[in-house]
């Protein structure tokens, strides 16, 4: 049997409900409801079951944190399987801005908050600390989807002023999760974008995006469109592991197949590239993207803000015991002795030798297979104002 205490967070003073920055319990919005993690350490494997995280610790926000303890009478309570739940939000907008030097876009739209593909090593894990939630189990099982996104993003482009430019899509979670099979917010948010001719860009771990080639490969005829399947390991098993409930290696390149023989430019991400454990297979993975139709490749190194170095370093325990020490060694030699810098120009590539042998395997590897021959640029002048019925008039 495990009992439940409550205890102040290791090394930070305790906060009171009312200075909690989501505000205190009985003041937040019915729909988050205060959550009850389901333990903080070692959740039975019966319990997460083709999830990512081993844990579900407390966000970094909240005044207290869970820990199961045992209390010696040796009885086993394993929970049931873990099940997703989704909740309904209203948002006043869709799109996001940023001004970031690191990505090439500006924009972005999410359908979804959290991720039921479940990615032990997904950067945006720690957002979920914002709604009273844990980074961990329950950013893959507590989602939130976005019913009016194609309607709020009709009423965006509208707007007096809009400078059209690509639309992002899947920078953060990916818009083609299982529960989009249901809510289908992604192929509505591109049926908008393809009726104004608007350009955007997609990035996913999903063969599901095949169901919406018929839209796709519409916008491709009008240079509109251009996806980009992210592979990070070609080891069924490995991606198994890491990432439980994206589509298999072998069905992700299909499915890039699939898009290029449509007319689709498709593209691939060796992301994220982790040392020791798949930086191995980058040749690999990009020669069967190129023979899969790829035309152009990116990269990014395994980053490990927040509360994401302590789920991964978790999983490595776990899953690579022998590895795990020589992994983290080598994350840190590239992150200037620490779990992870955020430097704006270092992020995503890393510093020192090894970080310095990655690009370059990367950049002889994509030279060789022809996938360096510069990015597909999407048509931005095509766009039509929802409502006018004449040409925007770019400047």
């Amino acid at each position: 049997m495990t009992a439940s205490r409550d205890t102040a967070r290791p090394g930070r003073p305790t906060r009171s409900p009312a200075n909690s920055p989501v505000g205190p319990a009985g003041a937040r919005p019915n729909r988050l409801v205060d959550p009850v993690p389901l333990a903080s350490q070692g959740i039975h494997q019966n319990g997460r079951r083709g999830r990512g995280a081993l844990t579900n610790e407390s966000g970094r926000f909240e005044p207290k944190t869970r820990v199961l303890l045992d209390d010696g009478w040796g009885v086993n309570d394993a929970p049931a399987p873990l099940k997703t739940q989704v909740t309904d939000e209203t948002p006043r907008t869709i799109i996001t801005r940023n001004s970031s030097p690191d990505i090439s876009f500006d924009r972005s739209i999410n359908p979804y908050r959290g991720c039921e593909h479940g990615c032990v090593y997904c950067f945006a894990r720690p957002g979920h600390a914002y709604y009273g939630l844990s980074p961990g189990l329950d950013f893959e099982a507590k989602l939130f989807a976005k019913p009016n996104a194609a309607a709020l993003l009709e009423k965006e482009l509208s707007r007096k002023g809009y400078e059209v430019a690509p639309i992002a899509m899947g920078t953060n979670t990916d818009p083609y999760q299982p529960i989009e099979q249901r809510y289908r917010i992604t192929r509505s948010i591109l049926e908008v974008l393809s009726a104004y001719n608007h350009p955007v860009t997609i990035v996913t771990k999903s063969a599901r995006v095949t169901r919406d080639l018929d839209i796709l490969s519409d916008m491709a005829k009008r240079n509109l469109v251009k996806v980009a399947l992210s592979v990070t390991t070609l080891d069924a098993k490995l991606a198994r592991a890491m990432e439980p409930r994206a589509s298999t290696p072998s069905r992700r390149l299909e499915a890039m197949k699939l898009l290029s023989e449509s007319g689709v430019p498709v593209g691939v991400m060796v992301a994220p590239i982790i040392p020791a454990l798949n930086d191995s297979e980058i040749e690999k993975i990009l020669t069967g993207a190129a023979y899969a139709g790829a035309k152009s490749a990116g990269f990014v190194l395994l980053r490990l803000p927040l509360e994401i170095k302590d789920l991964f370093r978790e999983w490595l325990e776990e899953n690579e015991p022998d590895r795990a020490a020589h992994v983290m060694s080598l994350i840190r030699s590239m992150r200037g002795g620490k779990d992870y810098d955020a430097k704006w120009g270092q992020r995503m590539k890393g510093t020192g030798p090894y970080a310095w042998q990655i690009g370059r395997r990367f950049e002889i590897a994509t030279k060789r297979l022809g996938l360096d021959r510069g990015r597909w640029k999407v048509d931005c002048t095509q766009f039509r104002v929802p409502g006018s019925g004449r040409q925007l008039e770019l400047l």
